[in-house]
């Protein structure tokens, strides 16, 4: 570790929702990192919040807050959570412990800066803002203080890119075999960028996802395979809602 800031080398982690195996088979497929850049949601939906925070405090990761974590933290009601997610985060709130509680509540909520990247949850506007589409990233990338923003809240790898008035989708296609998806930088071009999520992908493919930025000119995306089963175990002995338990092994 130890190198300069124009080369860093971050890892970029979002949506872990208290999956720690999930973020274990991340961790060990990233390799050496300079820093860990965490988009929220460490808890919710999965069985392990207590070993998901500790876990993130202990790599000193810089993170921002997400929904659920605000929720869990007792910040906020669940009150447009669906059923299975407000049951999840009721279980969650009584099986965090002090010092878990204690790391969430002070999370920040977004914008927040680090190396020139701008950390946010859902969105530079509202942190509960879900961007799914090219015209909701429009305003959001003409917002930011930055030249690159990173987001999570929606669960999808990929993003956007506005250069000069053209608006373009980031999409990525994973690799069966998991090689990275590498996305050069563009010195001119502003960029919304989504690693994906840990713990509950939602765009198809299971495996956990994760971002690498590199020399703050190049994004690798990736996605790793965990043991799924282990996890859903848990969250049936657990007593975690069935259709969260089924829905990890489809990514959706």
């Amino acid at each position: 570790m130890g190198a300069s800031p124009a080369m860093a080398r971050h890892l970029v982690l979002s949506d872990i929702h208290a999956n720690l195996t999930a973020l274990e088979a991340v961790l060990q497929a990233a390799g050496q990192w300079d820093d860990v850049l965490c988009l929220g949601d460490l808890v919710g939906y999965g069985p392990d919040p207590n070993e998901v925070v500790e876990r993130v405090r202990a790599l000193g990761a810089r993170a921002v807050r997400g929904n659920h974590d605000r929720v869990a933290a007792g910040l906020a009601e669940p009150e447009e959570f669906n059923a299975a997610a407000r049951m999840a985060i009721e279980w969650t709130r009584h099986q965090l412990r002090s010092q878990a509680l204690s790391y969430l509540r002070q999370l920040p909520p977004g914008p927040v800066e680090s190396d020139g990247l701008i950390l946010v949850h859902g969105a530079v506007s509202d942190e509960d803002r879900y961007v799914f589409t090219p015209r909701e990233a429009f305003e959001e990338l003409q917002r930011s203080p930055g030249r690159v923003t990173l987001f999570g809240h929606t669960h999808v790898q990929g993003g956007f890119l506005l250069q000069g008035q053209r608006l373009g989708e980031i999409r990525v296609e994973p690799d069966p075999a998991g090689a990275a998806a590498v996305l050069e930088l563009d010195p001119a071009t502003r960029y919304f960028i989504n690693p994906g999520s840990v713990g509950q992908p939602r765009d198809g493919d299971p495996r956990a996802a994760f971002a690498v930025i590199e020399d703050a000119s190049r994004v690798a995306f990736y996605r790793v395979p965990y043991d799924i089963a282990a996890v859903q175990q848990r969250m049936a002995a657990a007593g975690l809602p069935e259709a969260l338990i089924l829905r990890l092994a489809f990514g959706r």
